[in-house]
């Protein structure tokens, strides 16, 4: 993950940033982060994954999204606008949708990592999901074929609720009855 621009860039001039750009942006505290290319197994990761979830969700309420979906984050109780784009979305509140993005707290979001943007999802986007509530968090990790799953507890703060390496199935806490084979997900 790098910075697109260096100087504090408002919310406005991202927008036009983002208009005259083909490079997926994501704007958080002023500052515009570019996302890379995914590879090819990411690519397949997240393929696999998003078929699972729409399969699952299929019927309910709730709707997975994949990347690339703006979403602009929005708690009553935070300023300021970041705008993320998770490589999967789970969204259950259809209110926050508009035509360009979806404005709210996602109910679930995976990000899958890259060699450039661990530390961007595993600390900067880690702490933003929890501090604006964002129920379930997935980490998954090609690279060592993990999957770690975050969700937030009584004090609005993540604990761990599932991790797999390699082998057997990580489970949802949000989306009751939700698993995925690592097997599968990382073949």
């Amino acid at each position: 993950m790098s910075h697109y621009q260096k100087d504090h860039v408002s919310v406005d001039e991202y927008f036009k940033i983002r208009e005259s750009s083909e490079d997926l942006l994501e704007y958080i505290d002023g500052t515009v982060y570019m996302s890379p290319s995914p590879s090819t197994r990411h690519q397949r990761i997240s393929s696999r994954l998003h078929i699972k979830l729409g399969n699952f969700l299929e019927g309910k309420h709730c709707e997975v999204f994949h990347a690339p979906l703006d979403i602009e984050l929005k708690n009553e109780e935070i300023e300021g606008t970041k705008i993320v784009i998770p490589d999967i979305s789970v969204l259950c509140d259809k209110s926050g949708f508009t035509d360009q993005r979806y404005v709210g707290v996602p109910d679930l979001i995976v990000e899958i990592l890259s060699p450039s943007n661990q530390s961007h999802d595993l600390i900067t986007k880690l702490n933003l999901y929890m501090n604006y509530g964002v129920k379930e968090y997935w980490i998954i990790n090609p690279m060592l074929n993990t999957v770690t799953v975050y969700s937030l507890n009584n004090d609005k703060m993540y604990e761990q609720h599932d991790m797999q390496t390699n082998v057997g199935c990580v489970s949802s806490k949000v989306l009751e009855g939700f698993q995925i084979d690592l097997e599968y997900l990382f073949c």
